[in-house]
């Protein structure tokens, strides 16, 4: 239910995980997410790695911030590298049509 915001003209800023980030998660999660009465917990945990507009890692360097995403706030700690609510962004700033996204080291669970 995602597809027509993010290919949508944005701009958008992803935190896309890497598949090893996946297979950190506890065993069963990715299966119970992926049944069809959790596709609005699933929805809501990826909305959480968008942020709507267009986030260089040089706007993020030297600083420490909070930022909206599509379904809450996540911490941006850019004084040693850069990470997101603890997951270190391992590859930064790869366009995309409509934004940029960069490539993080753990999948991002929003609070509650």
């Amino acid at each position: 239910g995602l597809v027509d915001t993010l290919q949508s003209e944005g701009p958008f800023t992803v935190f896309a995980p890497v598949n090893s980030a996946f297979d950190a998660l506890p065993a069963g999660t990715v299966e119970t997410l992926l049944k069809p009465e959790n596709k609005e917990k699933l929805a809501g945990i990826l909305k959480y790695h968008v942020i709507s507009g267009k986030v260089k890692s040089a706007d993020l360097a030297g600083k420490m911030l909070s930022a909206d995403t599509l379904n809450g706030q996540v911490k941006i700690d850019g004084t040693d590298g850069v990470t997101v609510n603890g997951a270190k962004v391992i590859k930064a700033d790869v366009k995309a049509s409509n934004g940029i996204i960069h490539v993080i080291d753990t999948v991002l669970i929003p609070e509650g």
